[in-house]
């Protein structure tokens, strides 16, 4: 009975939209970066399509399929709707960029509106020496954070420490969204007055969404990094298993105590003057003490590489 009433009450998939297959319901909530079938349905569309480039015919019952997009390409374009109708989200609206969604204004808008504007809400914070650590984000011994949200997806930023130490960013950089992601491997980098580092991805994943103002003003990150300056969304489909790499809750209380403590003794060293115990960390410490190199404060505190 349970199972009936879901058949009900799921949307079509994609593909049955476009009219590439006659029924297939869609119980993922549109995140096709998570769905088997969509996965199988590109196979064997890019399949056709290296077929078609031989010069050979197409045979059996998957030689009609074509990806759902080039399918509604054929339509005239009163008969093209919009993907967020397609998802239920707006009512019918055509779209006129042939599903280049990176170059519509309308996408950006409705992503402006829709998803950033859902912002991250911590339970609350934990202070150690300074340094800010929101209850219930998973932490990364370089410094990145992720939060859990649902089916299967993450939001990753950088944490207040790395902030602090480094400033002020003025440049953003990243792979572009569908591109993978592997744990404790590059994933982004943020550069200031032409010193770049980049940050390790807490988790693999396939990217479903960059935050654009962050893009547009990496300033950001500094103001609010675990608010309104996450970086990415991902898909995760081996979560659970990555997370026991990463840190979480006391663990991360214990990891930041011994990092603010391992840059006292650093800043100590380096610049002969004694550090507070207990003192609070200031914003901008690569910007106060021009005595201290970029390369030495990732040297020490931002590993641009994953340890053997």
């Amino acid at each position: 009975m349970n199972t009936t009433l879901k058949l009900r009450t799921a949307p079509d998939c994609l593909w049955k939209q476009a009219g590439v297959v006659k029924e297939k319901n869609c119980f993922k909530d549109f995140f096709c970066n998570g769905c088997r079938f969509d996965r199988a349905m590109n196979r064997v569309c890019i399949a056709n399509e290296e077929i078609k480039r031989q010069g050979l015919p197409l045979k059996g019952k998957s030689a009609g399929f074509e990806f759902w997009k080039d399918r509604l390409q054929k339509k005239s374009l009163a008969k093209r709707p919009c993907i967020h109708h397609m998802k239920g989200h707006i009512e019918y609206k055509n779209c006129p960029k042939a599903y280049h969604c990176i170059d519509c204004e309308f996408d950006q808008y409705f992503h402006d509106q829709f998803k950033v504007n859902a912002v991250l809400k911590p339970v609350g914070f934990d202070d150690v020496n300074g340094v800010s650590l929101p209850m219930g984000y998973y932490l990364h011994s370089g410094h990145a954070w992720i939060k859990i949200e649902d089916q299967g997806m993450v939001r990753i930023g950088i944490d207040d420490f790395a902030s602090r130490l480094l400033g002020k960013f003025d440049t953003f950089s990243s792979p572009l969204m569908g591109e993978r992601l592997e744990q404790g491997k590059p994933a982004f980098t943020l550069s200031r007055d032409g010193h770049d580092v980049s940050f390790l991805s807490p988790v693999s994943g396939v990217i479903t969404e960059i935050n654009t103002q962050v893009r547009q003003s990496p300033g950001m990150i500094n103001q609010s990094p675990y608010t309104d300056g996450w970086v990415f969304i991902l898909y995760c489909p081996n979560l659970k298993q990555e997370l026991k790499q990463l840190m979480f809750m006391d663990t991360c209380k214990g990891f930041m105590g011994k990092e603010v403590k391992h840059l006292y003794d650093f800043l100590e060293q380096e610049t002969q003057l004694k550090a507070a115990d207990g003192g609070a960390l200031v914003s901008d410490l690569y910007g106060n003490l021009p005595g201290i190199s970029w390369e030495s404060l990732l040297k020490e505190f931002i590993p641009q590489e994953q340890e053997p």
